[in-house]
C-alpha cells in the first residue's frame, strides 16, 4: 500500500463512517479500484487501523458532552450509594444518558464477538451482500423518514431508544448497511428528531468503534506487513480530520434537511453494483 492509497482510504473512511452511506462498501470498492493485494483478513485489519482516526474524531467532537456525562454519572451514582439524602433525586438526564450508551452498546458487542470470524472473513467483502444491504437500508431509512414523528430531543431519550438503536447497530455488522445509517434509521422510527438521532448515533459509536478498532489493531500487528503501518498511520490521521468535519457537517445538515440525498445515493450506488454483478462486470469477491 502506497502513501497515496492510504490517504485516499483515510478520506473515504472519514467521509463514510458518519455519513449514512456505508464505509465498508466504499472502502471495499476503493481497494478494488486501487488493486490492493490484500486478503479479506488484511483488509479488515487495515480498515480497523484507519478507523481509529474516526474514533479520535468523535471523541474530540463530543469531548464536552462526554465529560458532562461522565461527571454526572459518577456524581449521581455516588450520591445514591452514599444515601446522604433519603429523598435524593433520581439520576439526572446526563447520568441516564451514560446508562443508555452502555445498554445500547451491549447488543453489538455480544453479536460482534459471536460473529467475529465471519466479520473478519470474505463475508464482509462480498459485493452481492454489500449492494443488497445498500438498497435495503435505503428503503428502511426512507420508511423511517415517512412514518417517524421526529419530535423527541436528547432530553427525552429512554431505554426504548437505547435498545432500538443498540439492536439496529447490530445490522451494521452486515456489510453495506452502514452503522450510522442503521442507527439513525432506528432513531427516526423511535420518534427522535433527525439531529437527535444522529447525535445519539455518534455517541453510541464510541464504544463500538473503540472495541472493534482496538481488538483488530492487536491482530493487525500479526496480519499486516510491518512496512504498511507507517502509511496506514497517515491514513488514520486523515480519517480523523475528515471524520471530524463529517460529524460537523451532518449534524448541521440534518437540522434543516431530510436524509433523502443519502437515500438516493445509496439506491444509486447499490443498484449500480447489482447491475454490474448481474452483467458480469464485477465479481462478488
Amino acid at each position: 500500500m502506497t502513501l497515496l492509497q492510504a490517504i485516499l482510504l483515510g478520506i473515504i473512511q472519514g467521509l463514510t463512517e458518519f455519513i449514512p452511506i456505508s464505509s465498508t462498501a466504499h472502502l471495499v470498492l476503493a481497494s478494488r479500484a486501487m488493486n490492493l493485494s490484500l486478503t479479506p483478513e488484511q483488509m479488515t485489519a487495515s480498515i480497523a487501523v484507519i478507523q481509529l482516526g474516526t474514533l479520535v474524531a468523535v471523541i474530540l467532537y463530543f469531548a464536552r458532552d462526554i465529560w458532562r456525562i461522565a461527571c454526572a454519572f459518577i456524581r449521581d451514582h455516588f450520591a445514591l450509594l452514599s444515601k446522604r439524602d433519603a429523598n435524593a433525586p433520581r439520576l439526572s438526564q446526563e447520568a441516564l444518558l451514560g446508562w443508555l450508551i452502555i445498554v445500547g452498546s451491549l447488543p453489538v458487542g455480544i453479536v460482534g464477538l459471536i460473529l467475529k470470524k465471519q466479520i473478519e472473513g470474505a463475508f464482509t467483502k462480498n459485493l452481492w451482500i454489500i449492494a443488497t444491504m445498500m438498497v435495503v437500508v435505503a428503503l428502511l431509512l426512507a420508511l423511517a423518514e415517512l412514518v417517524g414523528k421526529k419530535r423527541r430531543g436528547m432530553d427525552e431519550l429512554g431505554f426504548v431508544d437505547s435498545l432500538a438503536v443498540g439492536i439496529s447497530q447490530c445490522l451494521a455488522l452486515i456489510p453495506g448497511s452502514s452503522r450510522s445509517g442503521s442507527t439513525i434509521m432506528a432513531g427516526l422510527f423511535a420518534g427522535e428528531t433527525r439531529e437527535t438521532a444522529a447525535r445519539f448515533s455518534f455517541l453510541l459509536s464510541i464504544p463500538a468503534i473503540a472495541a472493534s478498532g482496538l481488538l483488530e489493531l492487536k491482530e493487525a500487528l500479526h496480519k499486516l506487513p510491518h512496512d504498511m503501518f507507517l502509511t496506514l498511520m497517515f491514513g488514520t490521521v486523515i480519517s480523523g480530520i475528515v471524520g471530524y468535519l463529517s460529524i460537523w457537517f451532518l449534524l448541521r445538515y440534518l437540522r434543516t434537511h431530510t436524509t433523502g440525498v443519502f437515500i438516493g445515493y445509496r439506491l444509486l450506488v447499490g443498484g449500480a453494483i447489482l447491475i454490474a454483478l448481474f452483467m458480469g462486470r464485477l465479481t462478488a469477491l
